[in-house]
Formats: structure tokens, C-alpha cells, sequence
């Protein structure tokens, strides 16, 4: 791949150094003896060596995150607020790099990683730094005697699993709203994508974190569960599937952890036929092939109204045609590579079996033709049309470039179907009738409903998942609820009179 301008340490053929854990403020060695490969994914060779870490290095994170817990956590919020706002500084400073290690470990285009991904987390971190100091409990009256005051505080250590998806995004949504509360943390990033976490860990020491508050583990399902199953953590929030989510339930009620999870999705992306069409068309695709398809959210089971049907399938194949899939590092890119050899074979069953159902293919779905892009993990944009709610490409989620199309008739037949799915991330309306708009919004099962938009996630705005597409939310006020616990403390101002 010629088009690679990035960083000499982080170009392809030239390994990193065998990267390492980070404990109490430093990189660390794990004991366990064992490493693992990161993968380009344009290309499949390796980037370098990731240590894993064993039970003895879960150990020593967790006890190194209770260690800094006492004075983090008694810090006034004014002087955590400035830590963290300087590792937004930090963040924006270093974003062309970060952005060009996380191209390089999820294949995604440095046209999106550059302008997203590194970005829309430190706006996170920025929105939860701004928010310290506004953190209170609560005063009662109660007359003639007493008082009440209910204190809010951090629930100790917690533990974090993240996704391969959005890797750094990710981990700056888990650690911003825990570390304004003042809890320390213990990240487990996605064993696909371990690199970008060490340098947020890196990040928030030269901030002027201190030691203990935010370690990194690295690891495969194996210190997931050291995580999910250990008595010195309080909470673990997870981003990945439904499967994991449900497993990490199961851990975290032995001990009974509090849990957020943001899972899986198959969101629904209605068009009725008064909408702007080609506004729909462009959302329709930028929620399908965005990231590569690879996001819960993406709107994967577009209904569109039979009046406008026909027109709207006419215009997906001319636009999908003209989409850049290519080299992740250049920036004309705007379709990367799949994130594993697994994955796109993930992929390509799905597509096999889109193309051998009674549903019409209506353009992509094949490896790209190009020498170039051989050895890497890429397909072509796939669209089909004349799809049924009971083809299995249309109930699962495939978190790939498949896009599936559907006719209806009426408001209320494509709201029972769109809500007939196990999962409730998200979902969108097009149209431009202001009253329609609102009712179907409200009628959706989803944790998050865009009208005539996709996809837009300000730090502001809750966000999460209804059924088994989570537990919790992630952004906004309410997430703070979700990183504290209540103290109520009842002051008697008069003489106890026993009842004995």
C-alpha cells in the first residue's frame, strides 16, 4: 500500500515494540508470559506483540486502582475537572496521530478516524470535566428535631471492557463520566484493538492523573471475566454484543457489580414517502456503510413506503457505486477494511445467504478486485431489496456493509415490524410531517430516535438501549447516576427518647 502518510513507527512493515500493560501510572510487564498479535486489517501483517495480562496482573491493576481510589476520589472536583481538561488539550493536540494508530488497528478510513474518532471523545471528556463541579447531594428539613442530607459518591473501582469498533472513543466514554465521580478504573480494551488505549492511559498521566486512577489491562475473553468476577471491582460497563452482555450479567451478579452495557442492534431507518428522498437515500447509506457497517447503532433494516419504493432502491445502486473502498490511510477513502479475517467471513455467509433468499441484489457484496487490497479484509457494499422480515440477514446483526430494504404500506404495519426484534438501540424517521415524526419516534422500542438525521450522538444526549440491546445509558446527566451511590445521613438535633 503506497498512499500510507503516517508516522514511520506505525507503518506497515515496521513493527511497534512488543506493547505492555499500564499500571499505577506506568507501563508494566504482565507476569502471565503470554503475548498476542494485533493484525492490520487492509493487510494482515502484524503491528507488533501485546502482552496479556493473567490473573496476577488483574490483580495488581485492581489493587493499584483501590490504592489511588482514597485521595482521586477526595479531590475536590475543581482539580479533577483540571486534569481532565487538560487531557482534552492534549487529546486535540495529538488527534492526526491517534487518529492514524487507530486507522491502522481497526482499518477504518483516516477520513473518519480523523474527524471522529478521537475527536468526539475528547468532547466527552470535555462535557464531563465541565460538569465536576455542578456534582451535589441533597438537604430535607425535618422539623422540629432533624435533618437529612443525602450525599452522592463514587462507587470505588470499575471495571471497563471495550469494543474494536470505536476503540479510543470508547474507552474516553467509559472513563470520563467514572473518573469526574471520582472512581478509578481498570480498561480492558478489545484484544483486536489494544493500541490506542495505552496511549490514552499515557495521555491522562502526562494530564497529571495519578497513578492508579486509570490502568490497562490487555487481554482476550479470559481477562474480560478476571474483570466481570473480581470482588475489588464495584461496576463494569461493556461495549460489545448481546451474547457477552448477557454472560457478564451472569458474573457481575455474584458479587453484585453494578452494570451498564451498550450491545448490539438492528435499528430500523423508516422513510415515508413525503420525505426529503435524496436527503433518505444519503442517511440510508451513510447508516449502513459508515465505519464499514461496523456500528451497533446503523439503521441495517430500511423500510421505505411503497409510493416512493421503487425510485428509492433506483437510487441506491448509482451511489454505492461511486464509493471509494480502498486503502484505510488514504485520505479518498471512504470504505476501509473489515477488522478481521473472521469478520469478513462473517460477512460474506451473510451475503451468500442474501443472495441465495428471494430477495433482489441490487449491487455489491464481492471482494474487491483491486491487487492491492488482496490481502486484507475487505467487500464491497452490499444492497438488497425485496427483503422479508423473516430472512435471517434481516433479523441478525451483522455489524458489516449489508444493507436491506423493505417495502410497507401503512404507519402501523411499519411500526410492528420495525419493533418486532429482540433488539432496541436505535432507529430513525424520515418524512416531513411534523406530528407523524413525533408519533412514530415515541412508538419506536429504541433507546435513541433520530428524525430525518442518523447517527448523531452529542455528549449532552443519553444514550443506550432498550431489550437486549443494553442496560443503562452512556452520556448525559443520567450517567452520573449510574457511576455513584447514595448516602443518606440523618442528624437528630433533639434527645432520643427510647421506646423501652
Amino acid at each position: 500500500m503506497s498512499n500510507r502518510s503516517l508516522p514511520t513507527e506505525y507503518r506497515t512493515g515496521t513493527a511497534l515494540p512488543t506493547q505492555q500493560l499500564f499500571v499505577h501510572g506506568v507501563p508494566a510487564d504482565a507476569t502471565s508470559g503470554e503475548t498476542f498479535a494485533t493484525l492490520d486489517p487492509a493487510t494482515n501483517d502484524p503491528i507488533c506483540e501485546v502482552q496479556h495480562a493473567g490473573e496476577a496482573d488483574v490483580d495488581r491493576a485492581v489493587a493499584s486502582a483501590r490504592e489511588a481510589f482514597g485521595a482521586w476520589s477526595a479531590m475536590p472536583a475543581v482539580e479533577r475537572a483540571r486534569v481532565l481538561r487538560r487531557a482534552v488539550d492534549i487529546l486535540r493536540a495529538r488527534n492526526d496521530e491517534l487518529a492514524a494508530l487507530e486507522t491502522l488497528d481497526t482499518g477504518k478510513p483516516i477520513q473518519e478516524t480523523q474527524a471522529v474518532d478521537v475527536a468526539t471523545g475528547a468532547d466527552v471528556l470535555e462535557y464531563y470535566a465541565g460538569l465536576a463541579q455542578t456534582l451535589h447531594g441533597d438537604h430535607f428539613d425535618l422539623p422540629p428535631d432533624a435533618f437529612a442530607i443525602v450525599r452522592r459518591e463514587p462507587l470505588g473501582v470499575v471495571g471497563a471492557i471495550g469494543a474494536w469498533n470505536y476503540p479510543i472513543q470508547i474507552a474516553l466514554w467509559k472513563s470520563a463520566p467514572a473518573l469526574v465521580c471520582g472512581n478509578t478504573m481498570v480498561f480492558k480494551p478489545a484484544e483486536l484493538t489494544p493500541l490506542t488505549a495505552l496511549k490514552l492511559a499515557e495521555i491522562y498521566t502526562e494530564a497529571g492523573l495519578p497513578p492508579g486512577v486509570f490502568n490497562v489491562v490487555q487481554g482476550d475473553a479470559r481477562t474480560g471475566r478476571l474483570l466481570t468476577h473480581h470482588p475489588g471491582i464495584a461496576k463494569v460497563t461493556l461495549t460489545g454484543e448481546a451474547g457477552t452482555g448477557k454472560a457478564v450479567m451472569a458474573d457481575a451478579a455474584k458479587t453484585l457489580k453494578h452494570v451498564t452495557f451498550e450491545l448490539g442492534g438492528k435499528s430500523p431507518l423508516i422513510v415515508f414517502a413525503d420525505a426529503d428522498q435524496e436527503a433518505a437515500v444519503s442517511a440510508a447509506l451513510a447508516a449502513n456503510f459508515y465505519s464499514g457497517g461496523e456500528v451497533c447503532t446503523n439503521g441495517t433494516r430500511v423500510f421505505v413506503e411503497r409510493a416512493v419504493y421503487d425510485d428509492f432502491v433506483s437510487a441506491l445502486g448509482p451511489r454505492v457505486q461511486t464509493m471509494r473502498v480502498g486503502d484505510p490511510f488514504d485520505p479518498a477513502t471512504q470504505v476501509g477494511a473489515l477488522i478481521s479475517r473472521d469478520h469478513l467471513a462473517k460477512v460474506k455467509r451473510y451475503v451468500d445467504a442474501a443472495r441465495a433468499s428471494n430477495a433482489t441484489h441490487v449491487i455489491g457484496g464481492d471482494v474487491p478486485n483491486d491487487p492491492a487490497l488482496a490481502r486484507g479484509n475487505f467487500i464491497m457494499p452490499a444492497v438488497f431489496a425485496d427483503c422479508t422480515d423473516d430472512m435471517a440477514f434481516v433479523r441478525e446483526e451483522i455489524f458489516g456493509p449489508v444493507m436491506a430494504v423493505l417495502p410497507f404500506a401503512t404507519e402501523d404495519e411499519v411500526l410492528a415490524r420495525a419493533n418486532a426484534t429482540d433488539f432496541g438501540l436505535a432507529g430513525a424517521v424520515f418524512t416531513r410531517d411534523f406530528a407523524r415524526a413525533h408519533r412514530v419516534a415515541n412508538a419506536l422500542q429504541a433507546g435513541t430516535v433520530w428524525i430525518n438525521d442518523y447517527n448523531v450522538t452529542p455528549p449532552e444526549v443519553p444514550f443506550g438501549g432498550y431489550k437486549q440491546s443494553g442496560l443503562g445509558r452512556e452520556n448525559g446527566l443520567q450517567t452520573i447516576e449510574a457511576f455513584t451511590q447514595l448516602k443518606t445521613i440523618y442528624a437528630n438535633l433533639g434527645r432520643f427518647e427510647g421506646p423501652y
